[in-house]
C-alpha cells in the first residue's frame, strides 16, 4: 500500500490541507448527482461535454466501482483532467481502475498547478497520451506494507516487487521499463517522504507523452 505520510515539503502540505478541507464537505452519497450538466462520482466529475473527467482526490476502495459506473453512464469519456491526486489507499484498485482507463483508450492530462503523488502518478501512466499543464508537481517515494516493511527492505528479485512492475506491463510499458522505473521510484524517498520528479526524470522515462 503507498500513501503519503510526513510530506517534507510545507507548500504541499498547506495545499493538501486545503483541499482535503474542501473535499471533506462532499459525502460518498454524492455520486450520480447532477452539478449543473456535471455528473460526480466521488472524486471524478463528468463535464458537461461528456468526454471530459476532472479528478480530484485519494484513489480508494470505492474508486473501482465509481469508475466503472462513470463509464457505464458516460462511453464517451476521452480524457482525464488530473487536479490535486496524492495517492491510493489501496494499490490493488488503483491498478484495476488503471488498467481499465488504458483498456478504455483514455488520455490522462495534469491541469495547471496540479499535483500528482504516489498511487496519482501511476494512475496518470495508465493514459494512452499523456500531457500536462504548467506548473505541476509529481512525485514519487516507495511503498511501504501493514507492518512497516518498505519495498526497499525486500531484495531486489522478490516477489514483493512483482505487483507494481507488473502494473507498469499491463498499461502498456515493456518489461525493462517497468522495472526501471518501479525502483527508481522505490529507491528516490522513503514512504514517509516524497521526491519531486526534476525535469530531467520526467524526460528520462517519458512520463509525458
Amino acid at each position: 500500500m503507498k500513501t503519503i505520510h510526513n510530506i517534507a515539503s510545507k507548500s504541499f502540505a498547506i495545499i493538501l490541507l486545503t483541499f482535503f478541507l474542501f473535499t471533506s464537505c462532499n459525502s460518498d452519497d454524492d455520486a450520480n448527482q447532477d452539478f449543473s450538466s456535471t455528473f460526480t462520482f466521488d472524486i471524478f466529475t463528468v463535464q458537461p461535454d461528456e468526454q471530459t473527467v476532472v479528478m480530484n482526490g485519494e484513489i480508494k476502495s470505492r474508486t473501482l466501482q465509481d469508475f466503472t459506473n462513470m463509464l457505464q453512464g458516460h462511453p464517451n469519456i476521452q480524457l482525464v483532467h488530473m487536479e490535486v491526486v496524492p495517492g491510493s489507499n489501496d494499490d490493488e484498485i488503483n491498478f484495476q481502475v488503471g488498467v481499465m482507463l488504458r483498456q478504455n483508450n483514455i488520455n490522462t492530462h495534469i491541469l495547471d498547478n496540479g499535483i500528482i503523488a504516489s498511487g496519482g502518478v501511476d494512475f496518470f501512466l495508465a493514459g494512452v497520451q499523456r500531457t500536462r499543464g504548467e506548473n505541476t508537481m509529481i512525485g514519487v517515494h516507495s511503498w511501504s506494507d501493514s507492518d512497516g516493511n518498505q519495498a526497499t527492505d525486500f531484495p531486489v528479485d522478490s516477489s514483493e516487487h512483482l505487483p507494481n512492475i507488473q502494473y507498469y506491463e499491463n498499461v502498456g510499458y515493456n518489461a525493462q521499463w517497468s522495472k526501471d522505473f518501479y525502483f527508481f521510484t522505490i529507491n528516490a524517498a522513503p514512504a514517509d517522504d516524497i521526491h519531486w520528479m526534476t525535469e530531467e526524470e520526467i524526460a528520462q522515462f517519458d512520463i509525458i507523452s
